[in-house]
This record gives structure tokens, sequence and C-alpha cells, in this order.
């Protein structure tokens, strides 16, 4: 087993699990990412690249990153948009994974502490520096 580098830009993206969870997207084999009505959030899904790496992070229940998504189409108008103003685009999954890094261990981890997931807690699609990725992925075990 390796460890999964970042990819150019990385993310992370929140979905409540009695929504859709993680188990969902497994399930389905390809979720689109849509229903975001937050102006910078719509911005990171119009960045993201087919191919780009997210961490899939249950909000609200749980709180922590459980897996590893990858953009499988990117630059998607979103289809729950009557306006069609706003972005989405699908993932498929990559791997769940060892150890979820929950919320509370993200904060205590100083190296951590510009995370725009802590800095913009209330973004749904942030950005994930490389370093960030790396730190995280050891957190959940080192290797997937």
């Amino acid at each position: 087993m390796s460890k999964i580098k970042a990819t150019e830009q990385a993310w992370l993206m929140k979905s409540e699990p009695d929504v859709y969870g993680w188990d969902n997207l497994i399930a389905e084999g390809e979720g689109t990412w849509d229903g975001v009505r937050n102006h910078l959030a719509a911005r990171n899904l119009r960045t993201m690249k087919v191919g780009d790496l997210a961490f899939f992070y249950h909000s609200n229940i749980g709180k922590e990153i459980v897996g590893i998504a990858q953009i499988s189409v990117a630059g998607l108008t979103d289809p729950t948009d009557p306006e069609g103003k706003w972005a989405a685009v699908k993932v498929k999954p990559v791997v769940k994974l060892k150890t979820p890094v929950t919320l509370a261990a993200i904060k205590a981890n100083p190296a951590l502490v510009e995370m725009e997931l802590l800095r913009l807690s209330r973004l749904s699609v942030s950005a994930v520096r490389a370093s960030e990725w790396d730190i995280v992925l050891e957190m959940a075990g080192g290797t997937i």
C-alpha cells in the first residue's frame, strides 16, 4: 500500500452523513456534488479539475475526514439550480481512511492551525495545502 500524494490542488468537501455520506458515494460509485450556495465554495468547485483529490468530511455527525474522493467530472452547472448560476462536480471514491481524522484531532495539531477547515469553518468546499494533506494522511494511519 502506498501513500496517496495530493494533486496540484487538493480539497476538502463536507457532507452530512445522514444526507449523503461516504457509504452513499461508495454505493453509487460516482456522485454529483451539488447544492452548494456559498460563493467561495462555488468558486472552489469551479476551480476543480478532473483528477484532483478531495478529503470527504462528515459534518454535523462525526465531524471527521473519512475518505478520499477524486474529481471525475469538472465544470458542471448545478442541476439543482433552476437559474443555472451555481457550480457542481462529480466525484468518485478512491479510498476509505484506515482511521478517520476527527475535527478535534485537527484542531489539536498546531501544524494545521491555518487549514481552511478551521479558519473558514462554515465553508463546505475548501482548499487543502499539500503540507496539510500529508499531515492529515499521517494522522489517518500513514499509508492507505
